[in-house]
């Protein structure tokens, strides 16, 4: 039975999900890739993704999907960096036609955001492409995966 975590080089022995994954169809092909915590990394996962997604022959609209994975791997790398670990990203189709965008960090939880600063909308527009979701790993310092599904 696959469970929503796929253990990546980047994440520490022994992570596992702290809960049982919500119920998806299977997925039928994945990819990942190690995220640099660097400003070029958004810039990077889109080409990648887009990329991926033309290799999938996935039926969706890969804009949005690109946008999604560039508003994920930014939060990762911008406000969820640990040194040493790098965030990752999995694209993964799910029987059915639909797909998985997950985004993996070091950090348990999310660091709340300065509301005086600007921005701070990129989560509420992936909202509203598909169904937003998050999980943490069990383990310490395991960090958290934030998942989107979009439907094709």
């Amino acid at each position: 039975m696959r469970t929503a975590l796929v253990q990546t080089p980047g994440d520490a022995g022994g992570c596992v999900p702290l809960a049982p994954a919500p119920l998806l169809p299977p997925v039928t092909r994945e990819w990942s890739t190690a995220c640099d915590p660097t400003p070029r990394a958004a810039a990077l996962a889109r080409t990648r993704a887009r990329a991926q997604l033309t290799v999938f022959g996935w039926e969706g609209d890969v804009e949005d999907a690109v946008l999604v994975v560039s508003e994920l791997v930014t939060n990762a790398v911008r406000h969820a960096y640990a040194p040493g670990r790098v965030p990752w990203l999995r694209l993964a189709l799910l029987e059915g036609g639909g797909l998985l965008v997950d985004v993996s960090d070091a950090v348990d939880g999310f660091v709340p955001r300065d509301t005086s600063e600007e921005g701070g909308r990129g989560l509420q527009l992936v909202r509203n492409l598909g169904q937003l979701s998050w999980f943490l790993r069990a383990a310490p310092q395991c960090g958290k995966t934030v998942r989107v599904q979009l439907l094709p």
